[in-house]
């Protein structure tokens, strides 16, 4: 037999095995073709009826409530609203028992303002009439001259009394305040009230309806003729404001106690 010569033909050889060499990119080329979607009748499908059902579930997730409430029966709402009436009730009562507690509290703290306002009013007046607080208003300055110490006494006595008829308030001598408990007397040819002297000229300030207390100096046989007639002089002015500042100290008392008042 003849020996074929020996050369390479146009076929690669084969490999052991008698299995083609493959080609590694176009494996993996092939591979990745077979895993990805591919747009068939089947896949578009599939997508819809995903879509479909989305779109489903969201409206029946929206309709429960009210499903629900239409799938129940008629006595069955019925005393769901009546439940609802009732809450609505109770939450309205309780509404007004907050306004209720608030209008008593607003009350209260007006009540309780207006019962300090009073009771500060009440205090100044007392202070007042006790000598124990500064005073002023409208009123008169009546100044009497001319009049020694031994006349001066009853004369004095006399306007006070005269004054306090007309309804003067606060009334000052001098530097010495007039009150309820004020005694005035003479003392070595000296005018002396509640235990100090007052030097002349006598000035006395009183609080009140201002023509009321002039015209109560004037009257017939009152004080300015009783000083006309001791040969001195009295000089009335009248003024809107008249200031009363002369102070006493009141001493506590020993024996009197207040007595407790009693609320109905």
């Amino acid at each position: 037999m003849s020996e074929q010569p020996s050369g390479e033909s146009g076929e690669r050889p084969a490999e052991s095995g008698g299995r083609p060499a493959a080609n590694p990119p176009r494996a993996w080329r092939r591979l990745l073709r077979a895993g990805s979607p591919r747009a068939t009748r089947a896949n578009v499908l599939a997508m819809v009826l995903a879509a479909a059902l989305g779109f489903a579930i969201i409206a029946q997730v929206r309709q429960t409530s009210i499903q629900g409430l239409e799938n129940l029966r008629e006595d069955e709402l019925v005393r769901i609203f009546a439940g609802v009436d009732q809450d609505g009730d109770r939450l309205a009562d309780e509404i007004r028992g907050l306004e209720n507690s608030l209008e008593l509290l607003q009350s209260q703290s007006t009540n309780g303002e207006e019962a300090q306002r009073a009771a500060r009013e009440r205090l100044d007046a007392l202070g007042i009439l006790a000598g124990t607080a500064p005073a002023k208003g409208p009123g008169i300055v009546l100044t009497i001259t001319g009049v020694d110490g031994g006349l001066a006494a009853p004369i004095i006595l006399d306007t006070v009394q005269e004054l306090r008829a007309a309804g003067a308030e606060a009334i000052q001598v001098g530097d010495e305040r007039v009150v309820a408990n004020t005694w005035i007397s003479e003392r070595d040819g000296d005018l002396v009230i509640s235990g100090k002297v007052v030097a002349p000229p006598y000035t006395i300030r009183a609080i009140g309806a201002a023509n009321d207390l002039a015209g109560a100096m004037e009257i017939p046989g009152g004080v300015t003729a009783t000083v006309r007639r001791a040969e001195g002089k009295t000089k009335t002015e009248i003024r809107d404001e008249v200031v009363v500042d002369a102070l006493l100290t009141l001493a506590p008392p020993q024996y009197a106690r207040p007595v407790p008042t009693t609320t109905p």
